[in-house]
């Protein structure tokens, strides 16, 4: 190559380099005005509340996932409100009605989000106890932040599918080709129709998603490499977490792979409880069978030692061979390398699942074509094509690549 086409194809790359809205300085306490979290640097994020009529024994403030925005507790707040326990969830820079929709914040802007979103609802209700519960791309976020040391004072945390898909487990073409494509056209947005994955069972929540205007449909490409970004920060990180944790995942997750989550369960400490629930799907807390998995959550927040009413710790010791709870034993002393190629065994003797029924994605192929869609899809209609919520890990990854299944 030229010189000369070197520096053009340089000044190229150099004008479509990824956008990003990183946070300002961060000057001030945050503190809640109304329905807003007012965030250090200025920035107001828009704040959902679920309060029992009766004083409430304990706090949860709830992470979001990609594309996604605080409504999407709505449905376990019910439940969780209706046993004590009040809810709080905020709209995460780049989504909901938070500034700049769709533009991708950042993993430290998210990570430090959320601690300062934290600090504000314990400042409110400094008499609860305080969990965070993180959905997919936010229990990335919460896991980062607990590594991190952040999240001070709170009393745990519950990780429900999260976003553990790492870089180093997708093919070396489809990470060149998604780095080139964040380069040379960042802003072109993507959605995930015709794929055929079904993010849950709960055909009427999808339908109502897909008629959210506040839900994203479309994920620029500049921000799926963002979230790879952040999913390979909150693997790395699950050896670092201290914090008592709660990590739920479904045996149905057609979007968080099981494999890299099997990997991550097994380099959990001590303070770690799993559960899997067969029949469930990526969106385990507004699936058709959550009402198990919130009597789950709060059975844990009552007692963290005693076991999950639903029996979900026996199904993840038969659905992860490390044991599904966590523990020393589960994971080595050290930080793991990537995972090993699939059916070998990973870290501590953990043998990555083999689901029953059909294998949740395990790779990424490069895909523009349309996919097939199962008969259940077709019977969702537009609800499984749109998709909506969390559906924005597939949306986001399926815009460049199709997931292998």
């Amino acid at each position: 190559m030229s010189r000369a086409a070197a520096s053009a194809l340089a000044a190229l790359l150099a004008a479509c380099a990824p956008e990003r809205q990183e946070a300002g300085p961060r000057a001030a306490a945050p503190y809640i005005a109304g329905e807003a979290i007012v965030m250090g640097d200025g920035a107001r994020l828009p704040l959902r509340a679920w309060v029992p009529e009766s004083p409430p024994r304990a706090a949860i403030l709830g992470v979001h996932g990609l594309n996604d925005y605080g409504a999407a507790f709505a449905i376990p707040a019910a439940s969780w409100t209706a046993a004590g326990v009040a809810v709080y969830a905020f709209d995460q820079r780049g989504f909901g009605a938070a500034p700049r929709p769709g533009i991708w914040p950042g993993r430290r802007t998210l990570v430090d989000d959320l601690d300062e979103a934290a600090a504000a609802v314990k400042a409110l209700r400094p008499e609860l106890p305080l969990y965070v519960a993180g959905v997919s791309m936010g229990g990335a976020v919460t896991a980062v932040a607990l590594a991190e040391g952040k999240l001070a004072g709170i009393a745990g945390a519950i990780l429900v599918a999260p976003a553990v898909w790492t870089r180093e487990a997708m093919p070396a073409p489809q990470r060149a080709l998604l780095w080139l494509a964040a380069r040379i056209a960042p802003g072109l947005e993507l959605s995930g129709r015709g794929l055929g994955i079904e993010p849950s069972d709960n055909s009427d929540m999808l339908r109502a998603l897909a008629r959210d205007p506040l839900v994203r449909k479309k994920t620029r490409v500049d921000a799926l490499e963002g979230l790879v970004d952040l999913m390979d920060s909150a693997f790395d990180s699950t050896p670092r977490i201290a914090a008592p944790l709660l990590v739920l995942y479904g045996g149905n997750d057609q979007l968080v792979p099981s494999a890299p989550t099997a990997e991550a369960v097994c380099r959990l400490g001590a303070a770690a409880r799993v559960g899997v629930y067969p029949e469930g799907y990526h969106m385990l807390l507004r699936g058709l069978r959550a009402g198990e998995v919130h009597a789950d959550a709060l059975a844990w927040i009552a007692d963290p030692a005693a076991a999950l009413p639903s029996g979900a710790e026996d199904a993840a010791r038969r659905f992860f061979s490390c044991g599904g709870t966590g523990g020393a034993e589960s994971r080595p002393a050290r930080r793991a390398p990537p995972g090993p190629p699939r059916g070998r065994r990973g870290p501590a003797g953990c043998r990555r699942p083999a689901p029953a029924g059909p294998p949740p994605p395990g790779g990424l192929r490069m895909r523009f074509a349309r996919r097939g869609r199962t008969p259940r899809a077709r019977r969702m209609g537009r609800a499984a094509k749109i998709g909506g919520g969390n559906y924005g890990i597939v949306t986001s990854h399926a815009a460049v690549a199709r997931p292998a299944g």
